[in-house]
């Protein structure tokens, strides 16, 4: 499953702090959730998950078209 925030992140948060976000909103990342947020200016994702022996982080910086 996948979780995508609906609303722009604060970029400065570390990969713990998108996983309590996702967990506050009522989302287990124990069960193979992906996590997905984006940037306010939506040029930038981060991406957490769950990799079964310890939260795995992705980010990515996209090039304006």
């Amino acid at each position: 499953m996948v979780f995508l925030a609906s609303h722009s992140t604060h970029f400065r948060k570390r990969p713990d702090n998108l996983m309590s976000l996702v967990h506050d909103a009522g989302s287990d990342l124990f069960n193979g959730f992906i996590c997905v947020f984006r940037a306010k200016r939506a040029d930038r994702l981060k991406i957490v998950w769950w990799g079964g022996s310890g939260g795995c982080f992705y980010s990515k910086r996209l090039k304006n078209a």
